[in-house]
């Protein structure tokens, strides 16, 4: 008689677990959709402000206990000032995305809401061909396109 063996092997750290980008961009895309979900719950009985300064704080703890962890924290006074202004400036921008995403999903359906926060893809394609000198591809083009057609069905189609 053969006797099942268990093999945990499968069973990695994050760290040995062979990761590219998409897989990172794929768990982003499920969490952006569970925090959706949460924030619709969570803005439905304060101001849509006070509940992205709470989750900020929440986010702020998080992000500084992993890096932390990690130990790259020593590197905080390395960063170069061209480096801070970009990351500034990023932060700000993800601030007011924050406070317009919730208000958002306070006044509307979360199901209409977030497919049209994720016309950020399309605004990203644009801005990385005008910024950073990306190329406009034809399956680039195509798809931001079938994007916001779909986004815009989504949202409007009654």
């Amino acid at each position: 008689m053969e006797y099942m063996h268990l093999n945990f092997s499968c069973i990695y750290t994050l760290n040995a677990i062979p990761m590219n980008w998409a897989f990172y961009a794929f768990l982003s895309a499920l969490f952006a959709a569970a925090t959706a979900i949460l924030a619709k719950i969570g803005v439905k009985n304060i101001d849509s402000n006070l509940a992205t300064a709470i989750r900020t704080v929440v986010i702020i703890i998080f992000a500084f206990a992993i890096v932390w962890y990690q130990g790259t924290i020593k590197q905080l006074p390395s960063i170069s000032r061209y480096t801070l202004v970009f990351l500034i400036l990023s932060g700000i921008a993800t601030g007011l995305s924050w406070l317009f995403y919730f208000k958002a999903l306070q006044l509307g359906q979360a199901s209409q809401v977030a497919p049209i926060d994720k016309l950020s893809l399309v605004f990203t394609i644009l801005l990385a061909a005008l910024f950073l000198g990306e190329k406009l591809t034809l399956p680039i083009l195509a798809g931001g396109t079938l994007m916001t057609v779909g986004a815009l069905f989504i949202t409007f189609w009654k």
